[in-house]
């Protein structure tokens, strides 16, 4: 959805989008290709500093839970390179459940009762 989002015409949008996965050919040199990076591939630090372009602004997306503690898919090293870089925990992951309970109720609200 990010991605549709992303590609739509107008504000906040017009955005050339490129969707890899960890498994993609030279995924170095196409990480290294963005101006914003959304990382939610759903492993541990697989994106590391030398996949970011200077100045890039990095969204990590990702929960991995490594040995007790919540990690997410960019390596934290990836800071020094990168003009801004959400933390894991506390990034994206409280708008995210907020997202889903403002859903939860607008769905709950919308049922017709029985």
């Amino acid at each position: 959805p990010l991605a549709n989002l992303l590609g739509q015409p107008g504000p906040g949008g017009d955005a050339t989008v490129t969707i890899a996965h960890t498994r993609t050919r030279k995924l170095k040199d196409v990480c290294r290709r963005a101006e914003i990076l959304v990382a939610a591939a759903g492993s541990p630090r697989v994106i590391t500093a030398d996949m970011v372009a200077p100045g890039a602004v990095v969204v990590d997306v990702g929960t991995n839970s490594v040995d007790g503690k919540l990690i997410g898919d960019v390596h934290p090293g990836v800071a020094e390179i990168a003009a801004w870089l959400s933390p894991v925990p506390g990034g994206v992951g409280p708008m995210t459940i907020t997202m889903l309970l403002v859903n939860t109720l607008a769905a709950a609200e919308a049922e017709p009762e029985a």
